[in-house]
C-alpha cells in the first residue's frame, strides 16, 4: 500500500499563498477591464441612448445566448423595474424552440426582431466572441431597418459583431467569465447611473 504523503504547515501556507497569487492575478483582469476610462464615456452614451429611446416611447431589446441570455433577462428586468426604461428579451422557451424549429436556430433572433422590433427601438446584442451567427443576423436585420445597434463583445475589437454596431463595448480578454461579468457590471452600472444611486430599496 502506498505511503500517504504528510503535508506540513509550511506546505499548507505555500499552497495558500500560491492560490492567493492566482486570485490576485485573476482579479487584476477585472481591474483592467472594468476600470477602463475609455469604456466609461461609452457607458454615458449608452445611458443617453436608453433615456432618449424611452422618451420617444420606444423600447430596448436585449439579446444573447447562454450566459449572455441570462444576462439579457436580468438586465431587461432591472431596467424596466428599477430605471423605468421599458425593455424586452427573447428567452422564453416556447419562442426559442418554435422559432428554431420553424426558421432554424441561426434565425431565431432575426425572426423575433421581425415580430417585435419597432422603429426607434434600441437593440443590445451581447456575445463574448462576437461571432454567434444568430446574433450577427439580428444585428444585420436591425441595421437594415435603421435601428440603433449596441454590442457587448470580448476577445478582440476586430470581431464581426463590432463591425455591425453603432456603439461598441469590448472586453479585450480571452477569459469567458471575465468578459461576461464585465458586461454585466457595465450594463447594470448604466441602470444605476439612470437611477442616480448605487443604493436603493429593493421594492
Amino acid at each position: 500500500m502506498p505511503k500517504m504523503k504528510c503535508f506540513s504547515k509550511e506546505d499548507y501556507l505555500s499552497d495558500q499563498n500560491s492560490e492567493k497569487k492566482w486570485l490576485r492575478d485573476y482579479f487584476e483582469r477585472y481591474r483592467k477591464s472594468i476600470f477602463s476610462e475609455a469604456s466609461w464615456a461609452k457607458l454615458v452614451q449608452l445611458k443617453e441612448l436608453f433615456l432618449n429611446t424611452h422618451e420617444q416611447g420606444r423600447k430596448v431589446i436585449f439579446i444573447g445566448n447562454g450566459g449572455s441570455a441570462a444576462m439579457a433577462n436580468h438586465c431587461a428586468v432591472d431596467f424596466t423595474k428599477n430605471a423605468g426604461v421599458r425593455c424586452i428579451n427573447f428567452n422564453e422557451a416556447d419562442l426559442i424552440t418554435c422559432f428554431a424549429n420553424d426558421f432554424g436556430y441561426e434565425k431565431i433572433f432575426q425572426k423575433a426582431l421581425e415580430f417585435y422590433m419597432d422603429k426607434g427601438d434600441a437593440v443590445v446584442l451581447i456575445s463574448c466572441s462576437g461571432k454567434s451567427p444568430n446574433v450577427l443576423r439580428a444585428a444585420e436585420f436591425a441595421r437594415s431597418k435603421g435601428n440603433t445597434v449596441v454590442t457587448f463583445t470580448g476577445f478582440s475589437m476586430d470581431n464581426p459583431l463590432v463591425n455591425l454596431g453603432d456603439l461598441n463595448l469590448c472586453v479585450e480578454s480571452r477569459a469567458y467569465n471575465v468578459i461576461e461579468n464585465t458586461h454585466q457590471v457595465w450594463i447594470l452600472a448604466v441602470c444605476d447611473l439612470i437611477i442616480g444611486h448605487a443604493e436603493y430599496p429593493p421594492n
